[in-house]
């Protein structure tokens, strides 16, 4: 029980003297940190750590792409492919696909799938965009 109460006040007083940052900063030594003073430069982040900040990431995007009013009727396939593009570009330009927002809309996967991929961010993730859009077409994974 000495160990549990080292690591209690340990975490306790650092977090009192580091701070909490949400945001990036380089900290006195030069080294970008975050959170409470984990230099991430050197240190980097676990894939545990990676896996929690992707299942925050993805609970994000859904509550973003919630407010579209045909979210909620479409199939899970293409519900995951609006996620992926979302969390790829960011729910500003993902928002800027006016016109394959309005195919979805209309329940019209094979233009919507078509307007995917006339983009230039379908120019820059190449295969990454066939595979969505492919699934939008067809409403199924593979």
């Amino acid at each position: 029980m000495e160990e549990q109460d080292v690591i209690q006040r340990a975490t306790e007083l650092v977090a009192e003297n580091e701070g909490l940052a949400l945001k990036p900063y380089l900290c006195p030594a030069g080294k970008l940190t975050i959170g409470y003073g984990r230099n991430i430069e050197d240190n980097g982040i676990s894939a545990k750590e990676a896996a929690i900040l992707l299942s925050a990431d993805i609970e994000s995007t859904l509550k973003q792409l919630g407010h579209l009013t045909f979210f909620k009727s479409l199939n899970v396939a293409r519900k995951v492919v609006m996620v992926d593009m979302c969390f790829n570009l960011g729910y500003p330009r993902f928002a800027l696909f006016k016109k394959m927002i309005a195919a979805l809309d209309r329940q019209n996967y094979e233009l919507a799938a078509l307007e995917m991929m006339d983009s230039r961010w379908a120019q820059q993730v190449g295969q990454r965009a066939e595979r969505l859009s492919k699934i939008m077409k067809t409403g199924q994974f593979g």
